[in-house]
Parts: structure tokens; C-alpha cells; sequence
């Protein structure tokens, strides 16, 4: 694969983090005495901050919504300061990359509250020669706002960046910014792992397969 840049994902791409967000949900949730099942922690996970709390509410948390957000924030900038790391090979890989003169950016929908301490906290911020988010970028991962905003802060065009997700809409949207997807394979994103190939221009189950 030939390319000048390279665009990295965040939650479940770089780092293994999409466990925290049921931890989070589990702990305010117990916190009010509230009973839940599995199913409902797992569908909170994947929601906003807004819709989370929205949901906690109809299950009977008596907090604002407000606090319910403030909470969930606090939580998970704790989680992603101290307990949140890298996946398999990644820091090798991001190594690699600075080796061989390729810029690197990180497109993703967490604020810098959280993206940066959890990369400064696993030594990998300084990898990283431009850092955007979905609402920098004004719309979300459906469109493919946020990875032609990174090309631009790293000043490369669409076609000379390959982009890494872990989840479809990631996929397609970076493709439909004219740039290479890799699909980078997440336990969390293991039930669409058979559309995530075929849309992806290259699957890896982790970033090894990309030094080869």
C-alpha cells in the first residue's frame, strides 16, 4: 500500500476502550439502584452522552440530565487517563510509520478531554502531526467530513491518505472521501465483520499485519 498519510480512528481502533462506556453506564446505573440487563448496558454504550442520559432516566435514574452527563464525562476521563491502553501492535506500527516519513493524524468523534490524556498516557500524542474531531469538522463519521479535514491539516490530498476504523460507517465514509480504508478488526464490531471486509480496501485483526 502506498500512501503519505495515514489516518487513525480512536476507540476501538488505536485503543481498546469500548468497554468502558458499559462500565461507565453500570456504575451510575448501580449508583441510583437501578436494575438492568445486559442488553440494556449494551445498547447504552454505543449511545451519546445525551442519549445515554435520556435512557437512564426512563429507567428511573432521578438525576438531570445535565448530571447525568457531567458524570458520565468525569468518569470517562478518569478511565481514559489511567486505564484505558493501546491495542495489539499499535504503538509498533505508529512507530514504524514516523520511520518512514509518513505524516499521521487521528480523526475521531471523542473530545480532546478525553483523546489526549488517554494518548499522552500510553506515550503515543507525540506520534501524531494533526488531531481532529467530528465536531471540528461539523458532522459526524456518517459523512466523510472529518478524514477531509484531517488530509487538510496534514496538507495531503484525499487520495495520498489511508484511513483506519473499526466500524462500517468509518469504512464507507473514508472511502467516500476517496482515501484507502483498512478495516482494523474489535471485538465490540465483530457482528458486522463480514460487510466491514468487503467494504474495506484491506482487514487486519491487528496492526502486525500492517509491517509486514
Amino acid at each position: 500500500m502506498n500512501f503519505s498519510a495515514a489516518i487513525f480512528d480512536l476507540d476501538g481502533t488505536l485503543i481498546d476502550s469500548n468497554s468502558v462506556w458499559k462500565k461507565i453506564d453500570i456504575i451510575i446505573l448501580r449508583k441510583h439502584g437501578i436494575r438492568y440487563t445486559e442488553e440494556d448496558v449494551n445498547i447504552m454504550a454505543a449511545m451519546t452522552y445525551e442519549d445515554a442520559a435520556a435512557a437512564m432516566r426512563d429507567m428511573g435514574v432521578a438525576s438531570s440530565a445535565e448530571e447525568i452527563i457531567k458524570e458520565c464525562g468525569e468518569l470517562a476521563v478518569n478511565e481514559y487517563r489511567h486505564n484505558i491502553f493501546l491495542k495489539e501492535y499499535a504503538a509498533e506500527y505508529l512507530t514504524y510509520l514516523k520511520g518512514q516519513g509518513i505524516k499521521i493524524a487521528l480523526a475521531t468523534a471523542s473530545p480532546k478531554e478525553l483523546y489526549e490524556p488517554v494518548l499522552r498516557n500510553n506515550h503515543a500524542y507525540g506520534y501524531f502531526d494533526a488531531f481532529c474531531t467530528t465536531d471540528e469538522a461539523g458532522r459526524s463519521k456518517d459523512y466523510p467530513d472529518v478524514y477531509l479535514y484531517a488530509a487538510s491539516k496534514l496538507e495531503v490530498s484525499p487520495n495520498e491518505c489511508v484511513v483506519f476504523e473499526d466500524v462500517l460507517k468509518g469504512i464507507v465514509s473514508a472511502k467516500n472521501a476517496g482515501m484507502t480504508a483498512v478495516g482494523v478488526y474489535d471485538r465490540y464490531s465483530a457482528e458486522d465483520i463480514v460487510t466491514i471486509r468487503n467494504a474495506a480496501d484491506k482487514f487486519i485483526m491487528n496492526f502486525s499485519e500492517m509491517m509486514k
